[in-house]
């Protein structure tokens, strides 16, 4: 391999002006977004600010309903692997190789692993947002359609994979939103003290 022909090398074996930019750019972006981890709900906020503008914009334009089906299609396909478990217990029935929800009262508990996390569920949608409303500003993406069939299909979508979802929740006893271990009352004080 001859000097510069690694990527973003110049000539002269230095990273070029336009490499070290983008990579400035890319460590700024990740620094802002390590700074709002622990920031769940001011986050949701600005994501839910953000589809509000969009569907504004969306209403006022009178168009781009294609983006707007697929930007819902596409929150929908985060949305279930945000409620799924990282390993599918339909999967795992016939082999005990790997870690499994528990099933029965008496077994060991397993937090809830989500196949998609929140922060990378928040990251998707919200990326997913700014690219839709950047495709409201290009013609070319403003297709026309009657409007309505996509809401009903959309809504006909939604029902149907919502309601596998569940049915899956309850064959394999498992909850997504769950805050730690139960825990269980002991037996009551007898009220006897051993202080004097």
């Amino acid at each position: 391999m001859s000097e510069g022909d690694s990527v973003g090398d110049s000539v002269h074996g230095k990273p070029s002006v336009v490499y070290r930019f983008f990579t400035r750019l890319g460590q700024i972006y990740q620094s802002w977004l390590d700074k709002s981890t622990p920031y769940t709900a001011v986050r949701w906020v600005v994501t839910l600010g953000l589809s509000f503008v969009y569907m504004i914009r969306v209403y006022l334009l009178q168009g781009w309903y294609i983006v707007t089906y697929a930007l819902g299609i596409y929150h929908l396909n985060l949305f279930i692997a945000f409620l799924s478990p990282k390993v599918d217990p339909s999967l795992m029935e016939d082999s005990d190789d790997g870690p499994s929800l528990p099933t029965k009262q008496n077994e060991e508990f397993r937090p809830f692993i989500r196949r998609l996390p929140e922060f990378k569920f928040w990251h998707a949608a919200t990326k997913g947002i700014l690219v839709a409303m950047a495709c409201t500003f290009f013609e070319a993406f403003n297709v026309p359609v009657f409007w309505p069939i996509l809401v009903m299909y959309f809504i006909m979508l939604f029902c149907i994979t919502m309601k596998r979802q569940i049915k899956h929740m309850i064959k394999y006893r498992y909850i997504p939103f769950t805050h730690g271990k139960r825990t269980y009352k002991g037996k009551e004080d007898g009220g006897k003290t051993f202080a004097s």
